[in-house]
């Protein structure tokens, strides 16, 4: 039995649910999303209240059960709160900024790299050094954070590249073997 799955999801006001078949539509302020849900698990809507139990015993049924859990729980925040990732850039000439719905950076390359917004997530730059990406699904959100970051992986030395905000960059020292030491 899944822990996670066990919980109850308790939609804020403004947010609803509705099952039709498989499939969980969630809609809210913001608006809305669908997930589908595997024929194991059994979603109960009551109220204000989301509930998930495993319907059919599987041998994937506990993994599936606090999954979907999970997905839906993703679903009722993002369409009442929104996700949001920050990305820092550092280096010397690196800079970062959005026009219509592409986003130009420059991370030492001989080239800009242009990247093409997607239509339901929202980028700013409120600095050159700095990119906001907001949208309420998630896994879209993570994902065009993460394709932003590989772009540019941070490099251990100087510590120049692309990073969460939140991010560590552990630090390598550099070369100590110098000139008249011996």
């Amino acid at each position: 039995m899944s822990r996670i799955g066990n919980k109850v999801i308790v939609m804020p006001a403004g947010v609803s649910a509705v099952m039709n078949g498989q499939v969980l539509s969630v809609t809210g302020p913001k608006g809305n999303l669908q997930q589908e849900i595997d024929k194991c698990i059994a979603v109960k809507i009551e109220g204000n209240e989301m509930t998930f139990s495993i319907a059919k015993n599987t041998a994937d049924s506990s993994a599936k059960h606090g999954l979907y859990r999970a997905l839906a729980h993703n679903m009722v925040v993002g369409v009442s709160e929104g996700f949001k990732k920050i990305l820092l850039i550092s280096g010397v000439g690196y800079k970062a900024s959005v026009s219509g719905n592409k986003l130009n950076l420059n991370l030492g390359f001989s080239h800009p790299v242009e990247v093409e917004i997607p239509a339901d997530l929202q980028v700013a730059c409120p600095s050159v050094t700095e990119i906001q990406i907001s949208g309420i699904d998630k896994q879209k959100v993570g994902q065009f954070a993460s394709n932003i970051k590989d772009l540019r992986p941070v490099e251990p030395y100087h510590g120049y590249g692309v990073r969460y905000s939140d991010q560590v960059v552990i630090r390598k020292v550099g070369k100590t073997a110098g000139k008249g030491k011996k």
